[in-house]
C-alpha cells in the first residue's frame, strides 16, 4: 500500500461529462491505498481461504428482475462482445451480452479462464464481492473522493493522472481501447482486454492502473452531479437509505455505486473516462469483464 497524506483538492471537472460537475474542494484525512487493483491470484487466495461464492456464481432472485422469464435467470455476468462493424454508440446493448456461467474464474463464460492471468486485475466482481475481500484483508473500499485524490497523484486539477497531455513524448500511459470502438482494437502495448497490473507507468504517488485497465468500485452512491441532495435533517441511517434509493435506476430497487478510473474499453470517441475526475454508475449486483477494485485503510 501507499500512504496518501491528507489534504484539500479540487474534485471533479467542467471539461467533459455533466456528472463530473461542479468542480469543488474536498478535504481528506490521510489513508493508505493499494498500489494496484486486486489481482486474480489475490482474489483466488481469498476464495480458497474462505470458500466465498461471488454474486455472479449465485442463483438470481426473480424479485430483482420483474418480468423476466424464470428460465433466463441463471448465474453469470455481463460479457463484452465486439461488434462486426460500426454501430450506434448510444445503444450499449449491442456490445454487452449476458454471459451464462461467467464469473471471476471464467470472465467470458465456461470456455474462458484466468489460470494464465494471475497478475491481471480480477473482474466479474460485484460491490458485495469487493467489500467481502476488503473485510477479509482488514481494509475497506475507497470513497469516491479518496480514489480521485489518490488517482490525481498530486496533480490538482490536471486532466489525466499524469498531466494534461494525453501522450507525453508520444508515450501511451494507460490501457485503453486502441482503434474504432466497439469493433476494432489493436491493443494497448499489445494487450487487448485487461493487462497485468503495473504494466503502464505509475502516477505521482506511485500508484498503478488508477485509470484504464479496469473500472473500480467505490462506496459512494451515484448522483448525477456532485451536488449533494438536501438530507441535512435526516439521521445517518435515513440519509444512507435516501441516497441508496435515489441512486437506483427508475424501476429498480438495486442501488448504484460510483465506479472510478475507466477501463480498457474506454476510447476517446465513446468513453473518454480514463481520467481521475471521471465516474460511472453501476448497480451493486453487477459483475462485468471490465470492473475490478482496490482497497484502502485508514492511516
Amino acid at each position: 500500500m501507499v500512504r496518501i497524506e491528507g489534504g484539500t483538492f479540487r474534485m471533479g471537472s467542467d471539461e467533459f461529462y455533466a456528472d463530473e460537475t461542479p468542480v469543488h474542494e474536498r478535504t481528506l484525512a490521510a489513508f493508505d491505498i493499494d498500489v494496484h487493483p486486486v489481482t486474480n491470484e489475490q482474489f483466488a487466495a481469498f476464495v480458497e481461504a474462505t470458500g466465498y461464492v461471488t454474486v455472479a456464481e449465485r442463483p438470481l432472485d426473480p424479485a430483482d428482475f420483474p418480468g423476466a422469464v424464470p428460465s433466463d435467470l441463471v448465474p453469470g455476468g455481463l460479457v463484452f462482445t465486439p461488434t462486426s462493424g460500426p454501430v450506434d454508440l448510444r445503444d450499449w446493448r449491442q456490445w454487452w451480452r449476458w454471459g451464462e456461467g461467467a464469473s471471476w474464474r471464467h470472465p467470458f463464460g465456461p470456455g474462458s479462464s484466468v489460470d494464465d492471468k494471475p497478475r491481471h486485475p480480477v473482474v466479474q466482481v460485484s460491490f458485495a464481492d469487493a467489500a467481502a475481500y476488503a473485510e477479509w484483508v482488514g481494509r475497506r473500499l475507497p470513497t469516491e473522493a479518496e480514489f480521485e485524490f489518490a488517482a490525481r497523484g498530486g496533480l490538482d486539477g490536471a486532466r489525466f493522472a499524469w498531466g494534461d497531455a494525453e501522450h507525453p513524448d508520444g508515450r501511451l500511459m494507460v490501457n485503453r481501447w486502441q482503434g474504432r470502438f466497439p469493433y476494432e482494437n489493436t491493443g494497448a502495448e499489445g494487450w487487448v482486454g485487461t493487462s497485468p497490473v503495473m504494466t503502464f507507468p505509475p502516477n505521482g504517488y506511485g500508484l498503478y492502473d488508477v485509470t484504464g485497465n479496469v473500472w473500480e468500485w467505490t462506496t459512494d452512491y451515484y448522483k448525477p452531479r456532485h451536488d449533494a441532495p438536501d438530507v441535512a435533517a435526516v439521521d445517518a441511517a435515513g440519509r444512507e437509505n435516501l441516497l441508496a434509493a435515489a441512486s437506483a435506476e427508475p424501476g429498480s430497487r438495486i442501488p448504484r455505486r460510483v465506479l472510478k478510473g475507466g477501463s480498457h474499453l474506454c476510447s476517446p470517441e465513446y468513453c473518454l473516462r480514463y481520467r481521475p475526475a471521471a465516474r460511472s454508475p453501476q448497480a451493486d449486483d453487477t459483475a462485468t469483464t471490465h470492473i475490478g477494485f482496490r482497497c484502502v485503510r485508514d492511516a
